[in-house]
């Protein structure tokens, strides 16, 4: 999401106006599906509220097997998927018959780059949102708990300067 341009989202709290961002750079954010997780070793101590948020939201998350390993360690119940090397079915054809609605995918090495890419371009070909850095991931879930408790409402930035 670092490269979808200079877009801007205002509400009454953080999620709901990170929402209308995404949603200005055409990158509707699930409020239900599947989420599908590749992290690499140094992001996975900070992806695991996100995983314990993503459940209470009622998604299903599948994630690639070290990914997997350490959720499940960690005492959350994540599929495995395979990597893109790894054979099939792997992420990116999830990605193609659209049974996922959003990819977290942080990488460190050549071959996790190039696998990355696959699945950037995928995620982007077929629509589905995806985010490259657990700080991102963070700010996707904050958004998808607001849009799940109270619908999205447009005002004009005058509408926000009365009240205040």
């Amino acid at each position: 999401m670092k490269s979808t341009g200079e877009v801007m989202g205002i509400d009454e709290d953080f999620g709901r106006a990170y929402a209308k961002a995404q949603a200005s750079s055409n990158n509707r954010l699930p409020v239900t599906g599947k989420i599908v997780i590749s992290i690499r070793d140094k992001d996975k101590p900070g992806i695991c509220d996100v995983v314990r948020r993503l459940y209470a939201a009622g998604f299903t998350v599948i994630a690639t097997k070290g990914t997997a390993k350490f959720l499940n360690e960690k005492g959350h119940d994540v599929e495995v998927i395979n990597k893109v090397t790894e054979g099939r079915p792997h992420i990116v054809d999830l990605i193609k018959n659209k049974e996922v609605s959003f990819v977290i995918n942080t990488v460190s090495g050549a071959q996790a780059q190039k696998d990355s890419m696959s699945i950037r371009r995928s995620a982007l070909q077929y629509g589905i949102p995806y985010t490259t850095t657990v700080s991102g991931a963070k700010a996707v879930v904050t958004a998808i708990e607001q849009l799940r408790k109270k619908k999205i409402n447009i005002r004009s930035i005058q509408e926000y300067h009365r009240e205040a």
